[in-house]
Order: C-alpha cells, then sequence, then structure tokens
C-alpha cells in the first residue's frame, strides 16, 4: 500500500444552484479533496423538469473560483460537441485553471437527449466509433496543436488549435465504459485513466484482466494507465450513525446501476480506510465518490479528516 490514492468527490449537478456546487467545490478545496467532478447532460436521466446546470460552463465557473482544485466531468458525451471544439475549449479551460482540467469522456448513455437534440443515436458500436475518432483527434490536438484527419464521421483539416495545453504532455483522458468489445480497446489506445462505472463494480478484477491483455497485444504497458473507481460512499461517523446512513444510501442508490453494495464503501470511517486500501492493492489509483448525502459538509468533513490522513 505505498502508492498513493487520489480521492475525488462526484457531485451530479441534478437540482443543484451555482452556489450548491460552488459551495462543494470550494470545501473540498479547502479540505484537500483532490478533485470534483460534475455530469454531462441536458437535464438530469429520467427527471427533465429538474434544474441542471450545463456542463462545460459549470466546469470553467468552478476552475476560476478555485485554485487548488482540479475539476472534471465523468463523463463528457462525445456527441454533444465538435471533436475540434471540444479540443479548443480543452486547452483553453486548461489555460484558464493552470493545468487543473480533467477531460472525462465517453460514447453518450441516454437516447432521450438525442431524440430531443435531433442528433442521431446510433448502435453502440457507432458511437464508439465515433468516440474513437474524437480520441485520436485529441490526441493530434494536445501533441502538436494541430489536427489534421479524416475518418468516417469527422474530418478536419489543418486546425490549429493554439495555445496548446498547460499540462504537459496533456490534460489526463479519462475514459469511462467497461464494454470488452468496443470500450476497453480504447481505453487501452488512448486514454490516460480508465474509469470503472459503478454498474461495472462487480467485475473489477475480471475487466482489468482484460485491459490489461488489450495492452498486451498493441505493446502498451498497462501500468501507464490510471485505474479509476466511481463509487457510492456511505459514511457514517460511528456505528450508532450507521443505519440511518445505509438506509438514505439504500434509498438514493440502491438501484443495480449504482453498485452500491459491490463498492463495498458503506461504513465508519474504519472501515471505508480498509476498503480504499483493498482497491489501491489491485492498482487502483483514483476513487471518484458518489456520497450518500450528495457531499454535505459533514460527509466531506469527516472523508478529509478520518480517512484521507490514514491513506
Amino acid at each position: 500500500m505505498s502508492t498513493a490514492l487520489d480521492i475525488g468527490i462526484y457531485v451530479p449537478q441534478m437540482g443543484f444552484s451555482y452556489a450548491d456546487v460552488l459551495h462543494r467545490a470550494q470545501r473540498c478545496e479547502e479540505l484537500g479533496i483532490g478533485s470534483l467532478w460534475l455530469y454531462d447532460h441536458m437535464y438530469g436521466p429520467g427527471v427533465p423538469g429538474i434544474d441542471s446546470l450545463e456542463a462545460w460552463t459549470l466546469a470553467t465557473a468552478l476552475l476560476s473560483q478555485t485554485e487548488r482544485l482540479r475539476v472534471g466531468h465523468m463523463v463528457l458525451c462525445n456527441q454533444f460537441r465538435h471533436p475540434a471544439v471540444l479540443a479548443k475549449m480543452a486547452t483553453t479551460l486548461d489555460q484558464i485553471s493552470a493545468g487543473r482540467l480533467e477531460l472525462g469522456i465517453g460514447s453518450g448513455s441516454i437516447e432521450d437527449e438525442h431524440q430531443r437534440l435531433g442528433l442521431e443515436w446510433g448502435s453502440f458500436a457507432q458511437r464508439s466509433e465515433r468516440l474513437g475518432e474524437t480520441l485520436e483527434i485529441l490526441t493530434q490536438a494536445f501533441a502538436g496543436q494541430r489536427i489534421d484527419f479524416s475518418g468516417a464521421h469527422y474530418t478536419v483539416q489543418d486546425m490549429p488549435i493554439k495555445p496548446g495545453p498547460v499540462q504537459q504532455p496533456r490534460p489526463p483522458i479519462v475514459v469511462g465504459g467497461a464494454g470488452e468489445k468496443y470500450t476497453l480497446p480504447l481505453v487501452a489506445r488512448y486514454a490516460d485513466v480508465w474509469n470503472v462505472p459503478t454498474y461495472a463494480l462487480g467485475e473489477m478484477e475480471h475487466k482489468l484482466a482484460v485491459l490489461r491483455s488489450l495492452c498486451d497485444d498493441i505493446g502498451r504497458d498497462p501500468s501507464t494507465i490510471v485505474m479509476s473507481v466511481e463509487a457510492v460512499l456511505a459514511i457514517a461517523p460511528d456505528d450508532a450513525a450507521l443505519d440511518g446512513v445505509r438506509q438514505l444510501a439504500e434509498k438514493r442508490f440502491g438501484g443495480p446501476g449504482f453498485g452500491l453494495h459491490d463498492g463495498g464503501l458503506i461504513g465508519t470511517p474504519a472501515a471505508i480506510v480498509d476498503r480504499l486500501g483493498q482497491l489501491r492493492e489491485l492498482g487502483f489509483g483514483q476513487v471518484v465518490l458518489f456520497t450518500h448525502d450528495r457531499a454535505s459538509d459533514g460527509t466531506l468533513e469527516l472523508l478529509a479528516g478520518e480517512v484521507l490522513p490514514r491513506l
């Protein structure tokens, strides 16, 4: 357990005002929590009537109001932005934030949003092909400050992307997902960070083995990819409070897609430290946490005061 473990907080902005999210970002920074993550949806999935701030604009605002906190998305929808425009947005925000952007991206997950927007949805294979082209375009933009690419979905001719990013060699590209046929090959080829989503927590070790095999196939050292996991944290200050915390976590995150029990992060600080240590032993370098109470001050303070110092 000698490697560092980066802890981030996932704050889906559904139902939050800007002041709500900014407060959580500033508390994370004050408490020494490394990163804050947003979602990228036009509205909260399944609840279009609830307020939901736009992802990139919100990240820009948060980075302008903090000094050390890293901010990213878990994950950007590839199909919302042209990849060359995204590359320009990313290098600009990396400049604004003095190198604190995390670039999380995926192939898109909510068909209803696409239908409402008039965007092509397509099959998972087609969305993955588009994502692969975007990752190639981002790689070119960050490496050479220029894009020259012709693919099935995007064509970009001799496009300068100046200034380039502050971070060298580039802002970390985080690819989330666990599909063995389409997503993991893209992770092996392009990603700096692989994020295991909540729905795949029960298969982590198997997916890790698949990714390592894919890296071997293309001659990439898998240790050059930071392994990241997204999981629900239900932390209680003591045993007496644990039942109430568990009940709230079950109410909010008990559905099968959240992997509440597979993540194993339900308990008092000592139990959470033990489980995070297990994840580190498996090779994970980053954990991005939903919290059972949507990142209340008390939970952030408990995490920072009783868990992080022991990691």
